[in-house]
């Protein structure tokens, strides 16, 4: 109760929750709605092609976005940018994105990469990192901000599925009457500390700001690509396998497909909440089990989650399965972000987060999504997964071996603070 008091806590916890609702009432449904009947009807290979394209510009921009947020250190300007694009979604899609990919899916496939990676796909790691660099300054727990992000997903995600049955255009307009309500929140409300804040910035020197140079010399740190070596072969399967695959996959379960995508829609939903709760407690987890293990422990679930997958075809069985994912995320993203802010300097933590988890994982993708789309149509979704499954179990090993102990080479925030 003692987080409610603090405003900056309230505000940072509304846009979260307001970004995620405004991006998954419509993208908790994009792989359906590319492949359904009531959609666009394609096979995997387009699909993986348009899932690599955004990664593709995603990765590009991520570059820029990372760099250009750690330069206006806790301003909103990309959030702003963000929540305008979140507004226009509804139109984007319905008179823009789909008309193009029907009549021509070169020129949807590029503009559509453009669209949804500036004002989502590569946005999604700035709200992350600002939110974060929030929490430092303004002295709240990061992961209890997250899990209205999480908390937000959730209940679109429960409504998107009946809708999305209805007409899947109600999602994209839902999601612009989200986005607005974003833009607003982002644009109006400015909470006391952050004002006075902004103020000292503007007069302190700029010193703490890190220059073009210090964030591109990040590239030549081995250690920063250790991780970045680490999140190409597991963090990228979030998209891969769980949006590219598993909706159609589950939904293929059931006797008829709108029975199955309102399930989908339901237990992605629990799924979520339990995710959003999990954003809370997995600190605590951190804290009595420490960063390192933390993060193989999530590593150690996606394995087995992915696997199961591939072995199990009841829609029972695979609802258990799938609220591993419930504990998986919290305990992946949250030890990722600590990892960073233990080990490299606290002031490039948005170039960091950018460049060692989202653009790897967007590399990722890029290399891996038509591939395993073209795989899936060959051979199946069991194949598919027992190969994903086995690459996220190397990986694994991999970390266990070079991923850094809490107490080693420590160069940014230690775990437990020394007392005063």
């Amino acid at each position: 109760m003692k987080a409610f008091k603090n405003e900056s806590y309230l505000q940072s916890s509304v846009t979260m929750f307001l970004y995620f609702a405004s991006w998954g009432i419509w993208w908790s449904f994009f792989q359906l709605w590319l492949t359904s009947k009531s959609g666009l009807n394609l096979n995997g290979s387009a699909v993986g092609t348009i899932y690599s394209a955004n990664s593709l510009v995603t990765l590009i921009l991520m570059f820029f976005y990372g760099a250009l947020q750690d330069k206006l250190g806790i301003k909103r300007h990309l959030l702003i940018f963000s929540g305008i694009c979140a507004a226009l979604v509804g139109p984007f899609f319905i008179y823009a994105y789909e008309p193009m990919l029907n009549s021509n899916f070169t020129i949807g496939l590029v503009v559509g990469s453009i669209f949804l990676s500036a004002g989502f796909l590569a946005t999604t790691g700035i709200y992350e990192a600002l939110i974060e660099r929030f929490s430092r300054v303004f002295k709240f727990e990061y992961g209890q901000a997250r899990a209205w992000g999480s908390f937000g997903y959730a209940v679109v995600a429960l409504l998107a599925g009946h809708l999305f049955v209805i007409n899947p255009d109600l999602n994209f307009w839902i999601g612009s009457i989200f986005g607005v309500l974003l833009l607003l929140n982002v644009c109006l409300w400015v909470p006391k500390a952050e004002r006075e804040e902004k103020k000292r910035s503007n007069q302190a020197t700029q010193t703490s700001v890190p220059s073009v140079k210090e964030m591109f010399s990040l590239l030549k740190l081995r250690d920063l690509w250790i991780v970045i070596i680490l999140i190409f072969f597991t963090w990228t399967f979030y998209t891969v396998f769980d949006q590219q695959m598993f909706p159609s996959f589950y939904a293929g379960l059931f006797g008829s497909v709108a029975q199955g995508q309102q399930m989908y829609g339901n237990l992605n939903s629990i799924q979520v909440f339990v995710e959003a709760i999990m954003m809370g407690i997995v600190p605590i987890i951190m804290n009595k089990i420490g960063v390192r293990n933390t993060l193989l422990l999530g590593i150690t679930i996606m394995a087995i989650r992915i696997g199961l997958c591939g072995f199990i075809d009841n829609p029972v069985a695979i609802s258990f399965v799938k609220m591993l994912h419930s504990f998986e995320t919290p305990l992946f993203i949250l030890s990722i972000f600590r990892y960073f802010t233990l080990h490299f300097e606290t002031k490039l933590s948005a170039t960091l987060y950018m460049i060692g988890f989202q653009v790897a994982a967007q590399l990722g993708q890029v290399v891996l999504s038509t591939p395993l789309g073209m795989l899936r149509d060959n051979s199946g979704y069991a194949t598919t997964f027992h190969i994903i499954t086995v690459i996220v179990a190397i990986a694994g090993v991999y970390a266990f071996f070079m991923i850094k102990r809490d107490d080693q080479d420590v160069n940014g925030e230690p775990l437990v603070k020394p007392a005063a």
